[in-house]
């Protein structure tokens, strides 16, 4: 019986020739990651079992990126435990604030992630480095503890969907639209601890950047990771950024799927998620008399430099709405540097946005964005659950960051085709 990609990956890590879904193998971990909410309640595990060491100070990730620069007295605490532990056990994969990012965007860019690798976070969108061909997937921080003290994880070997990508995305299109059109049909739990494997001609006309953001949102169809092939736009992304040896992995032939699902991108349209499940998804252009008080263009799920390029594509010339907050909010310092340099951020600005330094913020109401009684937002984020951003009664809006743009411009949903015509 042939194996899935991340079969293949498990069993490697296993050190067995073999596995099947349902199996439970314990691997050897890659990379363990944690950020400033996470670390610090992994790092009391790692003291209350009686760990003194990391096992690898090479292959630990700690990311301050959800509160920092701290907001309070509370988050300066949990920043300085995780600052503290990192400094005592010599953490290489540290990064303070000045050359932080938002983790799920900074690890990729660093190449901190390969093809083949298995990595652990105390974070459910860990599973965005699937994207790179790798096996990640979000644990609990008490898993994070252990993984961190022996460099091993125990994992029950999951099911797989084949999601089969055909034809190409038209202008505008991108892979925020694939997810949440592929969200839509299976649903939130459609793929409760399964992989989501991805194929298909259609990959290719998928960038690296689209890569991560559908692999980020696998966890919002209930998956236990999402993946994809190494192909040439992947090993040209790789070829930048990662110099140590790894391994591409596969599907075989006659690997076993519990469904397969295919998607057209030459028919797929601008889609978004509204209010409260990100299965809930609609057309944007069958919601334009959803008015908005704030748009939010960033986190790890839309952060990087092509959903920069596409906002700005967009509110080039226009003026935000007078009744909008527009917040953009760049992925990782290199994202920054980048949308200086390229003169994004007089577009922002110009248009009558704000350009932020890298953050989760805004994402799970955390600072910088944070919605009152009654607000609505459209954001580029992954999850729009009650209270998710604020207030219990404010409500979020899932979209790509062409259509946030374009929202944001009309203070209704609405399409960059509107827009620019």
């Amino acid at each position: 019986m042939g194996m899935t990609m991340t079969q293949k990956i498990l069993a490697r890590a296993a050190g067995v020739k073999s596995c099947r879904a349902g199996d439970l193998l314990m691997c050897r971990l890659d990379m363990v990651l944690g950020n400033d909410i996470t670390a610090p309640v992994a790092i009391n595990e790692f003291e209350r079992m009686g760990a003194t060491k990391v096992f690898d100070p090479a292959r630990i990730a700690l990311i301050p990126d959800h509160f920092v620069p701290n907001k309070d007295i509370k988050s300066a605490t949990m920043a300085k435990q995780m600052r503290d532990f990192a400094r005592a056990q010599n953490i290489v994969h540290y990064y303070e604030v000045g050359r932080v990012g938002i983790e799920h965007a900074l690890l990729p860019e660093k190449g901190i992630v390969a093809p083949g690798e298995v990595i652990i976070g105390a974070d459910s969108h860990t599973c965005t480095y699937g994207a790179v061909g790798a096996f990640s997937t979000g644990v609990g921080s008490t898993d994070m503890a252990v993984g961190m003290a022996t460099g091993e994880c125990w994992f029950k070997v999951p099911e797989a969907i084949r999601v089969v990508l055909k034809g190409k995305l038209k202008p505008y299109v991108s892979g925020k639209d694939v997810i949440l059109h592929l969200i839509g049909e299976i649903g939130v739990d459609g793929a409760l601890y399964q992989s989501l494997e991805f194929c298909g001609e259609g990959v290719a006309s998928i960038s690296m950047d689209g890569r991560l953001t559908i692999a980020n949102m696998a966890i919002e169809a209930g998956a236990k990771n999402g993946i994809f092939p190494v192909d040439d736009v992947c090993r040209a992304y790789l070829a930048e950024r990662v110099s140590r040896q790894w391994q591409a992995f596969e599907p075989d032939e006659d690997a076993v799927y519990s469904r397969e699902v295919v998607i057209d991108l030459d028919q797929l349209e601008l889609t978004v998620s509204l209010p409260h499940l990100p299965e809930n998804t609609r057309l944007a252009r069958e919601c334009a008399d959803l008015t908005i008080d704030q748009a939010v263009i960033g986190s790890c799920t839309n952060g990087r430099i092509e959903d920069m390029r596409m906002a700005a594509k967009v509110l080039k010339g226009h003026k935000v709405d007078d009744r909008v907050r527009c917040i953009v909010i760049p992925g990782t310092q290199q994202v920054v540097k980048d949308c200086l340099a390229e003169g994004l951020v007089d577009i922002f600005i110009d248009a009558g946005a704000i350009f932020t330094m890298p953050t989760c913020g805004p994402c799970l109401g955390g600072f910088c964005g944070v919605l009152a009684d009654g607000e609505r937002a459209v954001s580029t984020t992954n999850r729009n659950f009650v209270g998710r951003m604020g207030h219990k009664n404010s409500e979020i809006i899932l979209a790509s960051p062409a259509v946030a743009a374009a929202s944001a411009i009309m203070g209704r949903i609405a399409t960059p085709e509107e827009v620019m015509a």
